[in-house]
């Protein structure tokens, strides 16, 4: 499990709007790993995109704002967020749908 501390935030991301079929997870996958955020995102089945992320508040800060444009194809009209822990494993992966 990741170490947590003052400077960790992890929070849970539901993303809303046009963001299956256009490789929102893929995209989240490699800019999560390229920002050293631990976590996973997944579809889900009302069509939204739900994603963990984990790692330094400045990473995570800046993940939800990437994330609010997200891939070319996509378009993002809402993320909602809530304070969540911390993951059980290290890296960010790619969940099944749920």
């Amino acid at each position: 499990m990741p170490e947590t501390n003052a400077d960790t935030r992890c929070l849970t991301a539901r993303i809303h709007g046009r963001v299956q079929g256009v490789f929102y997870r893929a995209w989240t996958r490699e800019t999560a790993r390229r920002l050293g955020l631990a976590g996973w995102v997944r579809n889900r089945r009302d069509g939204s995109v739900e994603a963990l992320w984990c790692g330094p508040r400045q990473a995570v800060e800046e993940m939800l704002r990437l994330a609010r444009a997200g891939p070319p194809a996509a378009h993002v009209t809402r993320i909602d967020t809530t304070p969540a822990g911390a993951p059980s494993d290290d890296g960010f992966h790619i969940r099944p749908t749920v």
